[in-house]
């Protein structure tokens, strides 16, 4: 389940997030993937990871990014 582009995100990273934030986002979800994803081990296992992942992926981003209230659109923290 790794993303190998951004076109393969969820939509509503796509429709909110900027690029930049976008590949922030595929890249700490992918880590998180392949650190927890082990199907062998446990069968839902698989949902567990993709749950964690996305959450990890928007922390991730929220570190760097802040939602516009406005627009629902994310910008870079300390713009004007």
């Amino acid at each position: 389940m790794p993303y190998e582009k951004l076109i393969d995100l969820p939509v509503n990273v796509r429709a909110h997030l900027p690029e930049n934030a976008q590949e922030i986002y595929r890249a700490s979800f992918n880590s998180i993937w392949e650190q927890y994803n082990h199907e062998e081990e446990w069968p839902h296992r698989v949902t567990w990871a993709a749950v964690r992942a996305h959450r990890i992926a928007w922390a991730v981003v929220k570190e760097q990014y802040e939602k516009d209230e406005k627009t629902g659109n994310w910008r870079k923290k300390n713009q004007s």
